[in-house]
């Protein structure tokens, strides 16, 4: 049954701190993209791909301020939801989310897969059993508090920076600093055409808006945690390329099915190996903890708001968290399993709905600042109601190309997506016309 106005049997729990909001953003965004992309975009850009990593992170910095903007004036759990719903339209906030949905569901498979790859160069696995047990496991992490998940995350993410530390001592005797030079030697055209690989490191760098609800004194700690979590990430992708193109340059690099592993391999020999199945495990299981966090809440957003069964919006009275979504969210994850197992297919089923996520945030934004003076009045971040109606603008349009751009790679994932949304929304007007009706 859907109702329009459920009521939670308790409150969200707040027990998320500014080092957990750090390391949450910071641990999405590093995660399977570091072990996968250096290969391609090398092949691609060469040494440029070091202005390659600076130049990608320029867009997530034009996100990461909006949504800055918006978690000051109005934090919220599920915030891209929420604010779309306020803001916005209720109709273009459910279109949105409901496509992250799917995508949600989508990248636990490709986190998944990635970590149970890097795991079979020790020990041969079985793929998916082994991936619903790591599901089962964080679903578990979830289930009984977002502080025991956020420290999860925590300790992870510290691990993985130790993990990266102990690569980058080892590569210091052969850094070359004259990379910085050659890195331009070849012009422009081959850094840009990089750019689109090299954009997925950074995505969810804004997934500490994302619990808002559960967040002491949210309106300053969560901008903070999202700048401190962007600034974090360029570090580590700009610190672990330039020594990864030192060790053993592009052209080794864009060779190897493992990059990283190769560049670790000139530095520490046979500890290499199990450095960076290790880094991968850690990092892989992190992004997977902070996705499925982020995802039950979206659930939990759409069944508060009456979009989605209101069972959605129940919280455990002893837990504190959104246990019925969380359990949704678990099997979501698991039913995706028995998706097409192509990596290319996947990213872009997982790319596009991110990207109009961004645009609808942006748009949130842009009319707060053009039509809800008294939000814009209390931002903690003081941007004139001029400047976050350019920086929204910019936002839509950067938005709109970056997902325009897999297009001519693989059209499927598309046609999956607009399936997946003519299905929401044949709901979504169903449920409205049944809710009016009983009204």
């Amino acid at each position: 049954m859907i109702s329009s106005s459920p009521t939670p049997s308790a409150e969200l729990r707040h027990g998320v701190g500014l080092l957990d909001l750090v390391m949450l953003g910071a641990g999405t965004a590093i995660g399977a993209a570091i072990f996968t992309v250096l290969g391609p975009a090398a092949a691609v850009g060469g040494t440029g791909i070091l202005i390659t990593v600076a130049l990608a992170a320029l867009p997530m910095v034009l996100f990461a301020l909006v949504y800055a903007y918006m978690a000051s004036a109005a934090p919220s759990t599920a915030a891209s939801y929420e604010w779309q719903r306020r803001f916005t339209h209720p109709t273009v906030a459910f279109a949105i989310v409901w496509l992250r949905v799917l995508s949600n569901a989508v990248v636990m498979i490709v986190l998944a897969r990635v970590l149970v790859n890097y795991l079979s160069m020790v020990i041969p696995l079985p793929a998916k059993p082994v991936m619903f047990g790591l599901f089962a496991l964080i679903f578990a992490l979830n289930y009984v508090g977002v502080a025991v998940a956020a420290r999860a995350q925590t300790v992870l993410m510290l691990l993985l920076l130790a993990i990266f530390t102990v690569f980058v001592v080892a590569g210091a005797p052969d850094l070359k600093p004259g990379l910085l030079v050659e890195a331009t030697a070849g012009g422009w055209l081959p850094i840009l055409a990089a750019l689109p690989l090299m954009i997925q490191l950074f995505l969810g760098i804004e997934t500490a808006t994302e619990v808002g609800d559960e967040v002491r004194n949210a309106k300053v700690v969560v901008p903070l945690g999202i700048a401190l979590g962007l600034a974090l990430t360029v570090v580590v992708y700009l610190v672990i390329t330039f020594t990864a193109l030192s060790l053993v340059g592009p052209a080794a690099l864009a060779s190897s099915d493992a990059p990283l592993l190769t560049a670790a391999e000139a530095a520490l020999g046979p500890w290499a190996a199990p450095l960076i199945v290790t880094a991968a495990v850690v990092a892989l299981t992190k992004s997977m903890n902070a996705v499925f966090l982020v995802y039950s809440r979206f659930l939990f957003a759409m069944g508060r708001s009456g979009v989605l069964p209101s069972a959605l919006a129940r919280i455990h009275p002893r837990f504190g968290t959104p246990h019925v979504a969380t359990l949704v969210a678990f099997a979501a994850s698991s039913a995706a399993l028995f998706l097409p197992s192509s990596l290319l297919f996947l990213l872009l089923a997982v790319n596009v709905p991110t990207m109009m996520k961004y645009l609808g945030t942006c748009l949130a934004a842009y009319n707060v600042a053009r039509a809800h003076p008294e939000v814009h009045d209390q931002a903690r971040i003081k941007f004139s109601r001029t400047t976050v109606k350019i920086l929204a603008v910019l936002g839509v349009i950067a938005a709109t190309v970056i997902a325009a751009l897999g297009f001519s790679t693989d059209w499927r994932p598309y046609v999956l997506l607009g399936v997946w949304l003519a299905i929401g929304l044949a709901y979504y007007g169903w449920s409205r016309r049944r809710n009016m009706s009983a009204g």
